[in-house]
Parts: structure tokens; C-alpha cells; sequence
């Protein structure tokens, strides 16, 4: 067998595979023989079918398969032994006078290799990176959530601006029946919320869908609808009032601090309940600002490091890896649509590679663990045991999928530190509303 490889050019390669018959025909002889000890052919004893029969009956298909199996087993183990770094897999080149009667045979395959290239991290245009505060304003409104989340309910004899109302929502036509909550201040529009001022329990109110809620999401969970059902929904519907509550705000003291942290709390005073609550939201602001500055480090690199693809090599492979085939019209959307995760996937690999970011199993199993361990708090579950939480993690890695899912995402914080470190950023302190609207627009 002797295989060789010729550089089109930095991108594109040939292998040819040359196949003799000294290569495969041993295996094809062993395996007649066996068939030989075990056919069952009408008119001979088993073991005593003549070789010629057998070969006659089952030899090409046998050759035809092993030839298949020494040729991929030797194109991967060229591959691995060229440390060729190939995108796709390799292609064979159709032949219109390939013959399997012949002894020895040559295939040919087409390569895509992976570019080279350099990841310069000099940001030029510096990468802005958010710091979120709590402000003030953040602080007290969270204040007031909690105070009506502990609040109690109040009966009101008319609607008025800051009520809730319950009741019941209809459309003959839509089969539409459903009891809900709303509150007022989630009517949108004056002249909708001014059809409810003033009515009373058991009036009832005629409205429209279309416009009704600053959220087609409460439209849905008001009429008992799907998404698709709401979408455009233009018909009239009735709501029979049947209660009309507003919150009374519970009061800020030690039995509202001790409600919401437990009497074992640290948090005594107002002042206190508002550290408390900025130190809460801005872990949560972090993961954010982490997250979007990973997005925008990953958005500069992918525009900033210039390299070529084996773009013509790609689309073919594309319109013949998946399930259907593709025309190559279709191949060539489908190249453009994926073109930037492929170079942001080799602009990761490289500075993986570059700068040893590897994942020991050890390390994924630590992060599992705290994983598991944050999981568990949600649920009241503190301090779990030793032993649990050590097999909840093998369980957890012994699925393949969500044992890929942890691993990019412990990926994803290292090569974040990796940024952080190496990466000088403009940094931005801004309050969360204003990150929203800069980052999200």
C-alpha cells in the first residue's frame, strides 16, 4: 500500500491511496475460509462446500468490504500521522473508469486544510468592559417589590390607578373562558385603563385585544392563549370583574427582614437590606457584563484576524455531510450562514492550543460539583453531603451531552480570564438600565 499527499495549494491537498492485492487478499482468504466452516447450501454436508463455490458467491462483496475498511483505516492513520489539520472530512474524487474486477486499485481523496494564521490580542479599538452598578433607584424599587411581595392584600370597592383586578375574560367566537389577574398599570394606553376607572365588582368591561397589554406575553397568560394564537389577534373581549385588590405595602422592619432572610439574618436596618440587595444584583449584573464582554472580544477577534478558508472545498463537503443532500446553491447559503462560527471555532482553537488553556478531568469535575452545589441552594439544600454530591456529579458527567455542555462552559470562563488578563479593555461603570440600552439598543 503506499499513500502520498500533493499541496494544491495552502489550503487544498489530494491524498491518493494506492490498494494492491497483496494488501487485502490474506484477510479475504481467512474470511471465505470461515464462511466455508459455516455455509448452510443445499446438497453439501457443512465445512464441505467447495471453496470455488464460496468465493463465487460471497468474494467480491468480502473484498470489496475489507478493501473499504483498509482504506479508511489508512486514511485516518495517515491523517493522525501527518498531524494534517483538515476542516470537513476528506472527499473522494469520483473516478468514471473505476473497476472493482481489477486486483489493485488507487483512490483519491480531497483535502480542506485549516489555515494558518496569528491571533494578535493588541486591541487597537478598545473593547469596552461594563461594570454594573445598583444605583439608587435600582435599590429602592427592589425595596418596594419586596415590600408588596410581603405585602397583604386589600378589597377595593372601585377601580382605581395601582389595583389589581381579578375576573373573567371571554370571546364566544374564540371559545375564549379564562380567569385572570391583571394589574391596572399593565393596560396600555390611557383610554384603555380609563374603561376600568371607576367600575365596580360584577360590571363588566368590553375591550379590544389588539393594543390591550405593553406585552403580548400577559395578552397570552390573560385569554389562556399560545403565542401563534395572540400573534395579530384583533377581536373583542369581555372582562367580568370580580375582584378589585390593591397591596398594602408591608412595613420595613425586623419582622420584613426576618421574612425574607430568615430570623437567623444579619440584616437589621434598611440600610443594611439595600446592601444586601446590591451585593445579590450585582453578581448577577457580573454574569452579564462577563458574558457581553466575551460576545465583544469574540466579535473583534472574528472581524480583526484575517485568513483564508478552502471556501470551495467547504461548500462541496457541505451539500454531502448532512442527512439530504444539498444543490449548491444551498450549500453556498449554508457555508455564508456558518462562515463566522467556523472562524471564530479556529481562532479559539488556536488560542487555546497557544496558550495551554486544556480542561483536566479534575477541573470539570470540580465545576460540576459547584454547579450541582448552586443547584441544590435553589432548593433549600445547603449544605449537601460529601458523598451525594460526588455521586450527583458522576451521574451528571456520565451523560455525554450535558458533560459537553459544562465542559464549554468552563471553556468559555477560562478563555475569559485569559481575556481579562491579557486584553487591555476601556472599562465603563454604568447603572443596568443604561448597560441595556447601550448593549441591546
Amino acid at each position: 500500500m503506499n499513500i502520498t499527499k500533493e499541496n494544491i495549494d495552502a489550503l487544498n491537498a489530494v491524498v491518493k491511496v494506492e490498494i494492491s492485492a497483496a494488501d487485502y487478499q490474506d484477510k479475504v482468504e481467512k474470511i471465505l475460509k470461515d464462511y466455508r466452516q459455516k455455509a448452510n447450501i443445499p446438497g453439501f454436508r457443512k465445512g464441505q462446500v467447495p471453496m470455488g463455490m464460496v468465493k463465487k458467491q460471497y468474494g467480491k462483496s468480502i473484498m470489496i468490504d475489507e478493501v473499504n475498511k483498509l482504506l479508511q483505516e489508512s486514511l485516518n492513520n495517515f491523517l493522525v500521522e501527518e498531524k494534517l489539520d483538515i476542516l470537513g472530512n476528506p472527499l473522494p474524487k469520483m473516478q468514471d473508469d473505476f473497476n472493482w474486477d481489477a486486483d489493485d486499485y488507487a483512490f483519491e481523496f480531497e483535502l480542506g486544510l485549516a489555515p494558518e494564521f496569528d491571533v494578535d490580542l493588541t486591541v487597537k479599538n478598545k473593547i469596552t468592559q461594563y461594570n454594573i452598578v445598583a444605583d439608587d433607584e435600582l435599590l429602592s424599587k427592589e425595596v418596594e417589590n419586596l415590600q408588596k411581595r410581603f405585602g397583604k392584600l386589600v378589597a377595593k370597592e372601585v377601580v382605581e390607578e395601582g389595583v389589581t383586578i381579578a375576573g373573567s375574560f371571554a370571546n364566544e367566537e374564540k371559545g375564549i373562558d379564562k380567569k385572570s389577574t391583571i394589574a391596572l398599570e399593565d393596560i396600555k394606553g390611557k383610554a384603555n385603563q380609563k374603561k376600568f376607572i371607576g367600575k365596580k365588582v360584577g360590571d363588566v368591561v368590553e375591550l379590544e385585544s389588539k393594543g390591550l397589554f405593553e406585552d403580548d406575553h400577559k395578552l397570552m397568560g390573560a385569554l389562556g392563549l399560545g403565542h401563534d394564537e395572540v400573534h395579530g389577534l384583533e377581536i373583542p373581549i369581555t372582562l367580568t370583574i370580580e375582584e378589585i385588590n390593591v397591596t398594602e405595602l408591608a412595613e420595613v422592619n425586623q419582622e420584613l427582614f426576618d421574612k425574607i432572610f430568615g430570623p437567623d439574618s444579619d440584616v437589621k436596618s434598611i440600610e443594611e437590606l439595600k446592601e444586601k440587595i446590591k451585593e445579590d444584583a450585582e453578581k448577577q449584573f457580573q454574569q452579564q457584563a462577563d458574558q457581553q464582554l466575551l460576545n465583544a472580544v469574540t466579535e473583534y477577534l472574528v472581524e480583526n484576524t484575517k485568513f483564508d478558508l478552502p471556501a470551495e472545498f467547504l461548500k462541496k463537503w457541505l451539500a454531502v455531510a448532512g442527512e439530504k443532500p444539498m444543490t449548491p446553491e444551498q450549500a453556498t447559503e449554508e457555508f455564508d450562514k456558518s462562515e463566522k462560527g467556523l472562524r471564530y471555532q479556529l481562532i479559539e482553537g488556536k488560542v487555546i492550543k497557544d496558550n495551554n488553556l486544556q480542561i483536566d478531568f479534575k477541573e470539570l469535575q470540580d465545576f460540576t460539583k459547584g454547579f450541582v452545589k448552586a443547584q441544590m441552594a435553589q432548593y433549600g439544600q445547603l449544605n449537601p453531603e460529601e458523598k451525594d454530591l460526588e455521586d450527583i456529579v458522576q451521574r451528571v458527567l456520565s451523560n455525554q451531552d450535558e458533560a459537553k455542555r459544562l465542559q464549554e462552559q468552563l471553556m468559555s470562563q477560562k478563555l475569559l480570564s485569559f481575556y481579562k488578563e491579557n486584553i487591555t479593555f476601556k472599562v465603563k461603570e454604568v447603572n443596568y438600565e443604561n448597560f441595556v440600552k447601550e448593549v441591546y439598543k
